[in-house]
């Protein structure tokens, strides 16, 4: 999660003017409201997350706290390989995300049977991805997405429209998972070569190479 400060500077004319920063994480936004309260030139110093949620300093600090060891600042890669001679799909994911002051790194895969397009694996990885962010205990959180079809992300973000049954069906399970989990979403189209682990991984899975490895990233 990302945040914004706003705040009054005084100057010696007893004028105020407002300021704002630009988006930073949560650290680093209490290390500036800090640094601006210690000038004694600082009023009306709020911080907002991305849905508007505001907190005076003292809250901010006490709400790092609550999360230190709940993930956050998760980036999700995701990618679906189909195989139409057996109808079967593998789902590749790679997931970052930050616990505590760590950062970490999940690859994880599967493989499905009985869909019927390369489209549909691309879903059904994407929800894959969301019962990994279920199982970490992600809840509403902003979570920014990753993959190379671009269709898939366009339907998810509403911008293009989906005729097809069986892909709504997965629309509709997925924005369900979303809404439960609280997440807000951020839907970014990657070239193939910049999502090569998650392909990797769909590709394992359709061998038969089962696949789930957490590490830490020094």
């Amino acid at each position: 999660m990302k945040y914004r400060l706003e705040w009054n500077h005084k100057l010696k004319s007893n004028e105020k003017v407002r300021f704002s920063s630009d988006w930073v994480v949560g650290e680093t936004a209490v290390q500036i409201g800090e640094e601006l309260e210690a000038t004694g030139k600082v009023t009306d110093l709020y911080f907002y997350d991305e849905k508007g949620t505001s907190w005076i300093l003292k809250e901010m600090k006490k709400l790092l706290i609550e999360i230190e060891d709940d993930p956050h600042e998760i980036t999700v890669y995701f990618d679906g390989g189909f195989l139409k001679e057996t109808n079967q799909a593998g789902l590749g994911v790679v997931l970052f995300f930050k616990q505590g002051k760590k950062k970490y790194r999940i690859r994880s895969n599967e493989r499905l049977d009985e869909l019927e397009s390369n489209n549909e694996a691309e879903y059904a990885a994407f929800y894959y991805a969301l019962t990994i962010l279920e199982e970490l205990g992600v809840h509403h959180l902003s979570c920014e997405f990753k993959g190379d079809s671009q269709g898939v992300l366009k339907q998810l973000e509403g911008e293009w429209p989906c005729y097809e049954e069986t892909l709504n069906r997965w629309l509709d399970r997925i924005e369900e998972k979303m809404k439960t989990l609280g997440l807000e979403a951020k839907y970014t189209v990657i070239s193939r070569k910049d999502n090569k682990e998650a392909d990797k991984l769909a590709t394992q899975a359709l061998e038969g190479k089962e696949i789930f490895a957490k590490t830490l990233i020094l």
